[in-house]
């Protein structure tokens, strides 16, 4: 049987529909049950001449589909579905960002190193919080507060400081793109360890697991 445009135009409708229910029932478990503040984040748009361009407007954005929009509607722990709707209907195909640096902070590791040292610190039997993999190659362990500001000194204190890492803190000021989200047109951000009622409000301090993934990171470069 064939499709009739109208047949198509409803496909599409529907697609859209479930695409913004999903990213609604996202945003309403972040914020319902995990206890997270989120904004609506720009999305990539592809241009011509593969570039990307970004929905924020801006002809030089430095970060295309991957900053918060300025004329969002920021959602704060304990809203619920009714809310996160409301705000996504606003800035529909909105990406889901959640503000680092409150709830938590991020140790960010190369996807390889991250997968090696998940496995070793689960052996350990170490605390652990969520576990993000962005499709970019990163993976983004889920830390309590602070963590951004003293990685360096864990860093000395652990003897690597004089390693060349590839070993970043994100904090304060910073974003994380959130699953199902798109990462600026490169695909959707995953859960390596999604969250659960015990992690995503008592992250583990970034020293419990620092020199575990220095030692990862630097396994992986050699």
């Amino acid at each position: 049987m064939g499709f009739t445009i109208g047949g198509i135009r409803e496909m599409r409708s529907s697609s859209r529909r479930r695409a913004r229910s999903t990213e609604i029932s996202a945003v309403a478990e972040y914020t319902g049950l995990w206890g997270w503040d989120v904004v609506p984040g720009a999305r990539a748009v592809r241009a011509g001449s593969g570039r990307t361009d970004c929905s924020c407007g801006a002809a030089d954005c430095p970060s295309p589909g991957a900053h918060p929009l300025a004329f969002g509607e920021e959602l704060t722990a304990g809203a619920g579905w009714e809310k996160a709707a409301a705000a996504w209907a606003e800035t529909p195909g909105a990406a889901i960002l959640l503000p680092v640096g409150r709830s938590f902070d991020l140790l960010d590791v190369p996807e390889a190193a991250g997968r090696n040292a998940l496995a070793r610190l689960e052996r350990m039997g170490l605390p652990l919080g969520p576990v993000a993999v962005a499709p970019t190659g990163r993976a983004l362990f889920f830390v309590a507060p602070g963590a951004a500001g003293q990685l360096p000194d864990l860093l000395y204190r652990m003897g690597w400081d004089d390693a060349s890492l590839d070993l970043r803190s994100l904090g304060p000021g910073d974003h994380l793109t959130a699953p199902p989200s798109d990462l600026g047109g490169h695909g959707p951000v995953r859960w390596l360890r999604p969250p659960t009622l015990d992690t995503a409000g008592r992250p583990p301090q970034a020293r419990l697991m620092v020199g575990t993934l220095a030692y990862a990171c630097n396994r992986s470069a050699v």
